[in-house]
């Protein structure tokens, strides 16, 4: 199976493709397949790499900062 998120690095922003409600989550850490994610209406959650694709946030108008 392949890491669906291995290009993520820690700061950059993502949603998840299945949970639109939780908002843009900030990449906290990625390492061996799991990415730590805090997002902005859910937290701090852990995702499975070689489950669930993140989909990366470019545009910069949806800061997370911005909430």
């Amino acid at each position: 199976m392949d890491d669906l998120n291995a290009l993520l690095t820690p700061g950059m922003l993502v949603t998840h493709p299945e949970r639109p409600e939780w908002g843009i989550g900030q990449v906290q850490s990625n390492s061996a397949g799991k990415v730590t994610v805090n997002f902005r209406d859910e937290g701090k959650i852990v995702i499975d790499s070689f489950r669930i694709g993140l989909m990366p946030v470019f545009d910069d108008r949806s800061s997370f900062s911005n909430g």
